[in-house]
């Protein structure tokens, strides 16, 4: 049995709008610091930190939804960065064409709301949220901003099949009010403390020679020593499934002045610096697979993307197939 697996940043998929409502029966403030004003007519405005929340651009939601239908088509497919469970529901049905019977998503913890969920055509067992967890160097703060969402996918007989591992690791952006040396610094401690507390879930969670895959934007290139200790689980080093992957296209070529570009194929984000710097392209979505599933990998693939700002998502999706 082959059954393709895969990750996706979609980049923001909400469904926040300006609309007519009832003025008095909506609270000031919405959980996670969404500010709530009004203006004329009773049009309730959204925002987060003086910006306008909204709903992704249709042509950009349009553009993701092709990619996962027309490109990758996966069994089961890892997403991030979506605003709760009725925009994922309502994204498949209306973009995806209800390609996936089994959706899965539980809110976590970041202040924008943005979650990590799954979409599958394999029906799924149990799903467990790991958003409380705790780091012991931080025992009052929860060590994942958004969750680490764990997740058993079956067969259609109803066996299990192996457990997908989804999350979205703290990134490196610093708000323009910080230190941005020491917001650098505090962002990377806590992306290595969720790989440290990844880990260490993983191990309690899954027996030795378990089959399971871990993955998501990672925010941080798989040779980050920040996230070394996320890929060692009871002593075993994950297996990147990754390192052979192929692009469905060639990357767009630099313009002139911008570098020669990527140096490899295996690279799904792009960051284009202010100033002399050239972009730098990093694979920082990943898909680790645990020992038992190491020799299972049958292909893996990177869509590449077609503008430099990436095709309604600033993320490359990934994928593998695996032979089971």
């Amino acid at each position: 049995m082959r059954v393709s697996i895969g990750t996706f940043n979609l980049n923001n998929l909400f469904s926040r709008y300006n609309f007519q409502g009832n003025v008095a029966g909506v609270p000031p403030t919405e959980a996670g610091g969404i500010a709530v004003t009004f203006a004329a007519d009773d049009v309730v405005v959204r925002t987060f930190k003086g910006r306008l929340v909204k709903e992704k651009d249709p042509a950009d939601t349009a553009t993701i939804a092709s990619r996962i239908r027309d490109v990758m088509n996966l069994d089961v497919l890892a997403v991030q960065e979506v605003e709760h469970v009725e925009i994922l529901k309502e994204f498949n049905r209306s973009h995806l064409g209800g390609l996936y019977p089994y959706v899965a998503l539980v809110e976590g913890n970041d202040p924008r709301m943005i979650d990590v969920g799954l979409l599958s055509k394999l029906p799924l067992g149990a799903i467990t949220s790991h958003q409380m967890a705790v780091h012991p160097d931080d025992p009052r703060r929860r060590v994942f901003g958004r969750d680490l969402m764990q997740v058993e996918v079956l067969s259609l007989n109803g066996d299990k099949l192996l457990t997908v591992y989804n999350t979205h690791l703290k990134s490196h952006f610093v708000p323009f009010d910080q230190d941005p040396v020491a917001g650098a610094i505090a962002a990377n401690a806590r992306r290595r403390r969720q790989a440290e507390m990844t880990a260490r879930i993983i191990s309690r969670q899954e027996r030795l020679g378990g089959k399971f895959v871990l993955l998501g934007d990672m925010n941080d290139p798989e040779d980050s020593s920040d996230l070394a200790p996320m890929l060692t689980v009871d002593g075993v080093r994950l297996t990147n499934a990754l390192a052979q992957a192929m692009e469905t296209r060639p990357p767009k070529q630099e313009t002139a002045g911008q570098g020669p570009g990527p140096s490899s194929p295996h690279w799904t984000h792009r960051f284009n610096p202010s100033g002399p710097e050239t972009p730098r392209y990093e694979l920082y979505d990943q898909i680790w697979v645990s020992e038992a599933l190491s020799t299972k990998i049958a292909s893996a693939h990177i869509d590449r993307r077609s503008k430099h700002g990436g095709d309604g998502s600033d993320h490359d999706p990934a994928w593998v197939v695996l032979d089971l």
